[in-house]
This record gives structure tokens, C-alpha cells and sequence, in this order.
């Protein structure tokens, strides 16, 4: 199981989800994909299933609950009166799925202390606690701009608090980088597992998927082995 989760929101979790998923399947693997919370389902916009499914087409894409309005979950469920997402459900869910894949990526909403549902007491969760309690590793997306350093390392600390290990993934490095996205990918590099190209989420499925164990390191079933390298030929 790996949760992927994000600086913020519209960082590019959901291609970079796509991204591991179709390197994953390239190597072999049984992938299955799970978005616990999709809010905002009213707005028109495809779903982040229905992205997934589009670009890396994995054996098995679920939503867990829908809500109305692009909110965070828990607000969005307030809103709508319907029930939150329960954490353990969710727990359960995913379990079930990893019993069948041989990976199932988690993709979260937001960033990492979002409120996500509640628990049985009625306390509010979050994709942190989502972490803990499962015990599993954790993907943070990140901008390449201006920014990210700081957010990258408070969402970093704050799992690295909890237990929980993290790598970390730019979601869209750009086609004509400046000087700050140099000099955040130095700062970045050790941290890093996979750099997406800005506008990924626009490509043929095929070349999608042909193209996604390049943006990846080993770690995440890619062939990406040498920053330095792929420096070289980004810029």
C-alpha cells in the first residue's frame, strides 16, 4: 500500500497517482486504485477516478463516497447531509483491496491535515491518521515553484512525527524551468522519487503510460536512476 497525498490541493496528486500506477502495471504488478472522498462531483469536472482510469487504466479504480460540493470531505459530507467517511471503512476497504492487488495506491484530498471523516467517537480524521493506522509509506506531491521548499518540509515533518515514511514526487516540472526550479530540485533531490512533465494529465493514454516509468525512480517501478542525467535533458 502506498497513500499519496499533496502540499496542497491541484498539486498533480491525481496524475501522479495515474503516473505510478501505469509504471507499476508496466512492471507487472496488479494495481488497484482507491479514492477514499471525491468532493466537488457537481462541478462538471471529470472525477479523479475517471483521470486515473483514462491515463493508466488499472484493474481496479474505486471512489469510496462522492460529495457534492469541492470542499474538503468532511465539509463537503456537512454540507450535503450526508454521512462523513468513517475511518476505519475506509481502513477496511483498502485492506480488502491489497488481499487481491499486488499494489493499491490510496489518493488523498488536499493535503495531509485535511479532515477527511470522522472516527467512531465522532472525532475528526485526517489522511495523516489514515497514514498511521494503516502503516504504510506515503507519496507527497509538491509544486517545483516558488513555495514548495517550505511546504514540502512541514508536510514531511509532520509525517516524519507520526512514524510515517515519506518520499516526494513534482507534480509538473516545468518545459522552460527558471533558476527557482533549479535550485528547489537541488534541495529536493534527496527527497526525491519522480518528476512529472507539466501537462502529463493532457496526454494519449498510450503515450501516458509508455512514457511513466521514465518519470519514476526504481522505488516506484520507473527506470529514472540518475538525477543528474535527467537534468541534463530536461533542461
Amino acid at each position: 500500500m502506498v497513500l499519496v497525498t499533496g502540499t496542497d490541493t491541484e498539486v498533480g496528486k491525481t496524475i501522479a497517482t495515474a503516473a505510478m500506477a501505469a509504471a507499476a502495471q508496466a512492471a507487472g504488478l496488479r494495481v488497484a486504485v482507491i479514492k477514499p472522498g471525491q468532493t466537488g462531483i457537481d462541478t462538471g469536472m471529470p472525477t479523479d477516478a475517471e483521470v486515473v482510469t483514462r491515463l493508466a487504466g488499472p484493474e481496479t479504480v474505486r471512489t469510496l463516497s462522492e460529495f457534492p460540493e469541492p470542499l474538503a470531505p468532511l465539509a463537503a459530507a456537512k454540507v450535503a447531509g450526508l454521512p462523513p467517511l468513517d475511518l476505519f471503512d475506509v481502513v477496511d476497504a483498502i485492506r480488502a483491496e491489497a488481499e487481491k492487488h499486488d499494489l493499491v495506491l490510496v489518493e488523498g484530498a488536499g493535503g495531509l491535515l485535511v479532515p477527511m471523516g470522522v472516527r467512531p467517537s465522532g472525532e475528526a480524521w485526517t489522511f495523516a491518521d489514515l497514514g498511521t493506522t494503516l502503516g504504510c509509506g506515503m507519496i507527497v506531491v509538491a509544486r517545483a515553484g516558488l513555495g514548495t521548499l517550505n511546504h514540502t518540509a512541514l508536510t514531511l515533518e509532520a509525517l516524519n512525527r507520526r512514524g510515517v515514511p515519506a518520499r516526494v514526487i513534482l507534480g509538473a516540472w516545468p518545459a522552460e524551468p527558471e533558476l527557482v526550479h533549479w535550485a528547489n530540485l537541488g534541495e529536493l533531490v534527496p527527497h526525491l522519487v519522480g518528476a512529472l512533465p507539466a501537462g502529463a494529465g493532457s496526454m494519449d493514454p498510450g503515450v501516458f503510460r509508455r512514457s511513466a516509468p521514465g518519470w519514476l525512480t526504481p522505488a516506484l517501478y520507473g527506470v529514472l536512476d540518475n538525477w543528474r542525467v535527467w537534468a541534463e535533458e530536461a533542461g
